[in-house]
């Protein structure tokens, strides 16, 4: 987990009418379902900790596009920088069992079930608006 500063960097990945969404092996607080998601090295940007996250958490290669905001965790308290993710290669799965439960590509109404909590508002705008309904 995080130490209380750092900044994490979620991944969304969206593909083919879906979004990528992965279900922690060890829960952070009530949080269990997430995006690819990770502490933001030193060397590195939010942009390209969202991309190697994607690939170290869920085995797929992205090309990270626009930051769609960030915000303090309400759950977490951890700094989260949402990153727009475009997928370039691979099939998505529990590339870190430490980590990762188990992956799904989740339909735009899945989301409610998966984090009830909701998705924070600028992502949830982002994923209305090139999610089918």
């Amino acid at each position: 987990m995080p130490a209380d500063d750092a900044t994490v960097a979620g991944a969304v990945v969206v593909h083919a009418g879906r979004v990528l969404m992965m279900r922690r092996s060890v829960p952070a607080g009530s949080v269990l379902w997430t995006f690819p998601s990770g502490k933001v090295e030193a060397d590195e940007s939010p942009a390209d900790a969202a991309a190697r996250e994607a690939l170290e958490e869920t085995g797929v290669t992205v090309e990270p596009g626009p930051l769609l905001g960030e915000r303090v965790h309400p759950v977490t308290g951890w700094r989260v920088v949402y990153v727009a993710c475009r997928l370039v290669s691979g099939e998505a799965w529990a590339a870190s069992p430490r980590e990762v439960a188990e992956v799904t590509w989740a339909r735009l109404g899945d989301l409610h079930r998966l984090v009830p909590d909701g998705v924070f508002e600028p992502v949830r705008k982002y994923l209305s608006d090139v999610l089918p309904h």
